[in-house]
């Protein structure tokens, strides 16, 4: 199912969760709302499923317009962060609880139910585990659950809040790697949210960034990482260091060096934003001194201070790298930046 939204708007009193907010889900895609906390993003996932109701704007489902459809008849599976089953059901009626309650022609007989359930066990790698209750489960096993009762009232699109903000990062990363197993098995339009950048990059087909109310870029996970859009994309999906600058005539004047501006910038006073690995150590670069070294896995994070303006850097080296230690004289080159109008802070 296609998901279009159109200038969604909505308010908590005199605070803005969504400013005319538009965005078009494609038909089977993984997308992600990525952003800080107070963004937007879980207000617009629970819009989309009608448990929030816009004061602005229009949802739309396959062309049809939703806005005003009852949760239920959205056939949206919801998944929460903390799981939210049943402690007094077993595993099997938890996951049967969706297609239990329904009433009239949509009530399913107990034979079709039990055998969507055991399917569901298969689906979510719970086989042998339908008689335990949440108690006796992992916080692994009971997000697993929590999806497959999502998944059992055959939805028309999967929403996930937050799915793995309670687990240790350990079971997150292999939680993640299943999740897009079991999406690209299902083929499902799911939408997730997330504040955590790596979730986001790794797991989406496209990540909507949010920021204040508002989607600051939409693109694919190499396209918001290699091609930030802003300043504030910049500095919240991975890292970036930021340095003052001046550009005049087609050349940037940064870091006691020049650098060639890209054609869209306007001259006077902007600002360089450069990633950590996007730095390098070689000749004819930016004068520093290294002021502290640590090592991270198979990366050493270097700091620097600029010769020209005491800015301080920091970039991400192979552990293989020579050794440096704080004092030592380096020079610093460029591999890419981005180029933004200096603002005040």
């Amino acid at each position: 199912m296609s998901i279009r939204i159109q200038h969604l708007g909505k308010r908590f009193g005199s605070f803005t969760a969504l400013e005319d907010v538009s965005l078009d889900i494609r038909q089977g895609e993984l997308l992600a709302l990525l952003g800080p906390s107070g963004s937007g993003k879980t207000t617009l996932l629970r819009a989309i499923a009608g448990l929030e109701h816009a004061d602005s704007g229009r949802i739309l489902f396959d062309g049809e317009d939703a806005t005003a459809l009852s949760v239920q008849a959205r056939r949206a599976g919801f998944v929460f962060q903390h799981y939210a089953l049943f402690k007094h059901r077993d595993v099997r009626g938890n996951i049967a609880f969706g297609l239990e309650v329904r009433r009239g022609a949509g009530r399913w007989p107990k034979a079709r139910i039990d055998a969507r359930v055991q399917e569901l066990l298969s689906l979510v790698q719970l086989d042998g585990l339908g008689g335990r209750y949440p108690a006796q489960l992992s916080g692994g096993q009971r997000q697993r659950v929590a999806l497959a009762r999502a998944l059992a009232i055959e939805p028309r699109v999967l929403l996930l809040d937050e799915p793995f903000g309670a687990l240790d990062a350990q079971v997150r990363r292999e939680l993640r790697r299943w999740l897009r197993e079991l999406h690209d098995r299902t083929g499902l339009t799911t939408v997730f949210v997330t504040h955590d950048q790596e979730e986001a990059l790794e797991l989406a087909d496209r990540v909507a960034i949010l920021n204040r109310g508002r989607i600051e870029q939409l693109g694919t996970p190499a396209e918001v990482y290699d091609q930030p859009v802003s300043p504030f994309v910049y500095g919240f999906v991975g890292e970036a260091n930021r340095l003052p600058a001046q550009l005049l005539d087609g050349r940037l004047a940064v870091g006691g060096g020049s650098l060639p501006a890209p054609s869209t910038s306007t001259a006077g006073a902007v600002e360089i934003y450069v990633r950590p690995e996007d730095l390098a150590v070689g000749e004819g670069g930016w004068p520093a001194t290294v002021t502290a070294l640590q090592r991270s896995g198979g990366k050493v994070r270097l700091r620097a201070k600029l010769d020209a303006d005491a800015s301080e850097l920091e970039l991400e080296l192979p552990a293989a790298a020579p050794a440096y230690t704080p004092g030592s004289t380096v020079h610093l080159q460029v591999r890419r930046y981005g180029v933004f109008p200096r603002t005040e802070r």
